[in-house]
């Protein structure tokens, strides 16, 4: 990796991020969350649309940043986040689809570990099957405050998708995806955790997966796109209390 700045997706130095980056798929959400959760925030980036902020989370440095839809997206930002413009941790904030009936919309879903459909490991000419998982650490911090906050949360895996449309029309519900990983346990379905959990492994850097359930599969019910890109604030606060409890106790 070359350690020219800027790389060809950020334009920035090293220092102009924060040790912590919460990583939301949607520019605008990005903008919501500096805007309404930071102070003395700076714009750090502006590549292709591509919004990163850094700035003040009561007291602690953080930034905040869009990764894009998909895993070659987040897979392209964490790489260059991690390994030239030195962050140590990085907290996804998305949406993600129930596939679980244990799990209701507006839940808050925190990825223990990430299966997925994609191909994204074979870079890493492994001889068997990578299981993408979260840093321990994060994690652990993630799970005390959620429990102090009282929010609505499970732990467990992730379904990581390539596909947000797929071609299961006429298939009987019990052979549908959601159906067949919900038979194991995968709590939601979204396209970006598993790239983000193998590439901080491969980086020796931390990171995690922290998801509103935006709708369910299962069941039928959704939320809005302005829901999704403006009302998920227990996420986003459970997220930064999270920046900053490591920030407090030195987690790298």
């Amino acid at each position: 990796m070359s350690t020219l700045y800027p790389t060809p997706h950020i334009h920035a130095t090293p220092g102009d991020f924060a040790k912590t980056v919460l990583m939301p798929g949607d520019p605008l959400r990005a903008k919501f969350i500096a805007e309404n959760f930071l102070t003395d925030r700076k714009l750090v980036n502006n590549v292709r649309g591509v919004q990163g902020y850094t700035g003040l989370y009561e007291g602690t440095r953080v930034s905040v940043m869009a990764s894009g839809m998909g895993m070659p997206s987040i897979g392209i930002y964490a790489n260059e986040l991690y390994n030239v413009f030195g962050v140590e941790n990085i907290i996804r904030v998305g949406s993600a689809g129930g596939m679980n009936k244990e799990v209701r919309v507006r839940d808050i879903v925190l990825g223990m570990g990430a299966c997925t459909n994609s191909n994204f490991a074979h870079q890493y000419r492994l001889p068997g099957t990578f299981a993408p998982v979260c840093s321990y650490p994060l994690l652990s911090a993630c799970v005390e405050l959620a429990q102090e906050m009282k929010l609505p949360f499970h732990v467990g895996n992730l379904l990581s998708s390539d596909t947000f449309y797929n071609d299961e029309a006429g298939l009987p519900e019990n052979e549908r995806s959601a159906a067949l990983w919900g038979k194991m346990g995968v709590l939601a379905v979204e396209m970006e955790a598993a790239a983000l959990y193998m590439t901080a492994a491969r980086s020796g850097k931390n990171a995690l997966c922290i998801c509103t359930v935006s709708d369910h599969l299962l069941t039928g019910e959704a939320t809005s796109a302005e829901e999704r890109q403006n009302s998920f604030t227990d996420m986003m606060t459970l997220a930064l209390k999270t920046a900053k409890k490591l920030e407090s106790e030195g987690t790298r």
